[in-house]
């Protein structure tokens, strides 16, 4: 089939359906509220999938409780075109973190279908379970997920059995959500940036080189509670003090090597915590994140070296045990170029930039070639409620997406 026409979003309806989407979970500040598994999380799944029926495409729900939207191609036995994201938010959210990615897949989808056009491949939009928390949908269909339930179970104590008993899934069946190699061909996400490097630099969109990896170490200084008054000073061993300087060396070997890493220390926890003691312990977590894996491997060894340094100086003791350890993805080069030319096309600015948050992406490029697409978050505000970004860069984005999955129709 020839298509002679060039085929648009219909903006008002893509920004209609995330404005009454953000309806479900609303919070009084205008904010939204859908973690996943919950009432509210149920609802939204509900909501979507009746859009994408509207939309021409068949649903099913995998074993780990991803929504499957496909929109049938001309071609049999070819891997699909995949987009989407999540509807899950953490527990204070806005409107458009994953829900965007979502809806504009839905949309391309219906304008394909609204004007009789199917591509090559068949086109799925993917909602990803619980993506805020876990990442189990996305894992579960790379494959990488792990497989002891005690490592879902929520902070209410509900087994994560019964959580996706609730939304259609089966965690007994869950190895069975994994896609084999070739049943995707190419994965594109739309995102909003939740930074601010498009509105600095005045960019319409992101071109996504790749997701960061990350490491995260819990660590544990020990000291010993004493006296604040009696105890002179070259007789202490303050944990504080030391965590102190770990703090501050993890902020020198972010700013001070070169490379665009960035490391943070996000959550610190002094023992017993009182003004005339003191302290004999602390506890901080440590955020490392690179698009080298090299990298992030060298930049946790010089740590090492200083909480030995840190250690001695303070006579204290420092233990450091990795809590997370994800691979960096690179986004495909056909990919990125694809992107590019399009908005060119479009005559869009764009530029190039790594994502420094977790998307589900991550995950389906281990597997198949991926993408991802940045629009502008206003003051690189993000998690929040006053999270936004104009109905115009939504609609943009959609229309990149679209135009760059009838591009990829013919690469793939």
């Amino acid at each position: 089939m020839t298509v002679a026409l060039i085929p648009v979003v219909n903006g008002d309806r893509l920004n209609r359906n995330i404005s009454q989407l953000a309806e479900i979970g609303k919070l009084p500040g205008g904010g939204v509220s859908r973690v996943a598994f919950t009432a509210e999380d149920i609802l939204a799944r509900q909501l979507v999938q009746s859009w994408m029926i509207e939309a021409g495409m068949t649903v099913r729900i995998d074993a780990a409780g991803n929504i499957i939207g496909t929109y049938a191609g001309r071609q049999e036995n070819v891997g699909a075109l995949a987009t989407g994201s999540h509807i899950d938010t953490v527990p204070i959210a806005g409107r458009f973190d994953g829900v965007l990615g979502v809806l504009a897949g839905i949309e391309i989808v219906h304008v394909l279908y609204e004007n009789n056009i199917r591509l090559r491949h068949p086109i799925e939009v993917i909602v990803f379970t619980d993506e805020e928390n876990s990442v189990l949908g996305c894992k579960a269909m790379a494959g990488t997920a792990v497989l002891d339930p005690e490592c879902y179970r929520r902070n209410d104590g509900t087994s994560i059995e019964a959580c996706l008993a609730r939304i259609g899934g089966d965690w007994s069946q869950v190895v069975t959500a994994k896609r084999q190699p070739g049943e995707i061909a190419a994965f594109v996400e739309l995102h909003v940036e939740q930074g601010g490097v498009l509105e600095s630099t005045g960019n319409n969109v992101g071109v996504v080189i790749g997701i960061v990896g990350q490491y995260r170490h819990h660590v544990t200084v020990t000291g010993r509670p004493n006296h604040a008054g009696t105890t002179p000073m070259n007789m202490r061993k303050d944990a504080l003090v030391a965590a102190s300087q770990i703090v501050l060396a993890v902020n020198k070997l972010a700013t001070e090597t070169p490379g665009e890493q960035v490391a943070t220390v996000g959550y610190f926890h002094v023992s017993p915590n009182a003004a005339n003691i003191v302290p004999a312990r602390v506890d901080l977590k440590i955020d490392l994140r690179d698009m080298s894996q090299t990298h992030l491997e060298n930049m946790v060894v010089q740590l090492k070296h200083q909480l030995i340094e840190i250690a001695a100086a303070t006579q204290t003791e420092i233990e450091m045990t990795q809590m997370l350890h994800v691979l960096p993805t690179l986004a495909a080069p056909e990919i990125q170029t694809a992107i590019a030319q399009i908005c060119q096309q479009m005559g869009l600015s764009y530029t190039y930039l790594p994502s420094r948050a977790g998307h589900d992406a991550q995950e389906i490029g281990r597997f198949a070639d991926m993408g991802m697409i940045f629009v502008p978050s206003r003051a690189g505000i993000s998690h929040a409620e006053d999270e936004y970004t104009s109905p115009e860069h939504c609609t943009q984005g959609a229309n990149v997406l679209l135009q760059t999955f009838l591009k990829l129709d013919e690469i793939y």
